[in-house]
């Protein structure tokens, strides 16, 4: 029997759960890496969105049917790129193909996520890197793991030893967004070791939580591209807040992640 026939049944409790996302988040996974290969041509923005909607439907047509079969009552949220907060209850926030443009364009950095909210916090994540074969899982206070092994941030204590990055929210971001953006990568370049910029968030975010980077931020954001990296790093024993210090929610004009030794720094950088 196949691992995602296996997962069936209603999920008794948030760690089977978690086990059961975890399957049907490797099976879309290798659903997409047999897409992955060539640069994709397009001409034109209808042309590109019909693309990654290709690899949307492709992912979706495999983890909507199971997740809905494991939480029958749990909500769906349409729209991997919607922000803000979710009505009450439980919500799957799910990014078929985080990354996907990259996936398109034949670049490595894409992955598969799933992430169970409760009363608008996440409870449970499922991350899935196709290439390597690596999945990230973290559970609310049961903390974050790579392939069973736990995850740590880093210990570092001097912002100006570390390695930090940032990503764009979305395409066609608003004017002050890209600016503010600007700003603050031109603000690390001064105060930190390495600054990367790249696509997607999620990706940061698994490297801070696994001690590989020490900072990550971002302004504007969506739900899908947040939440998972955020129980991830808080689980691993990250500080979660917006760039001002303020405890982040999804509503937040800002995001930060970082480890708790260059937290501090990190928001005075970033307090333009």
């Amino acid at each position: 029997m196949s691992e995602t026939l296996q997962t069936t049944h209603i999920a008794t409790s948030d760690a089977e759960l978690l086990d059961r996302t975890a399957i049907a988040v490797r099976t879309a996974g290798s659903a997409l890496r047999e897409r992955f290969g060539d640069v994709v041509p397009y001409r034109s923005r209808e042309e590109l969105m019909r693309a990654l909607a290709d690899n949307d439907d492709t992912a979706l047509g495999i983890l909507r049917p199971v997740l809905t079969r494991l939480r029958p009552d749990a909500g769906w949220v349409e729209d991997e790129l919607d922000g803000g907060a979710l009505p009450p209850g439980e919500w799957w926030v799910v990014d078929p193909a985080e990354g996907n443009v990259n996936h398109l364009h034949a670049l490595p950095e894409w992955a598969v996520t799933a992430t169970l909210v409760r009363e608008n916090q996440p409870v449970l994540t499922v991350v899935h890197l196709p290439l390597t074969g690596e999945t990230y899982t973290a559970l609310a206070g049961g903390g974050a793991h790579l392939d069973g092994r736990p995850l740590h941030v880093s210990p570092t204590t001097d912002l100006g030893l570390g390695l930090v990055a940032t990503s764009q929210a979305r395409p066609d971001e608003d004017e002050k967004v890209v600016r503010h953006i600007g700003s603050s990568i031109t603000a690390m370049l001064f105060d930190a070791l390495v600054v990367r910029t790249a696509v997607p968030a999620t990706l940061h975010l698994l490297n801070v939580a696994a001690g590989r980077i020490d900072v990550f931020w971002q302004f504007a954001g969506a739900r899908a591209d947040l939440l998972p990296g955020a129980l991830l790093v808080a689980e691993a024993g990250g500080r979660i807040s917006d760039a001002e210090g303020r405890p982040w929610t999804p509503q937040s004009e800002s995001f930060l992640a970082a480890a708790p030794g260059v937290h501090a720094e990190a928001v005075n950088t970033l307090s333009l």
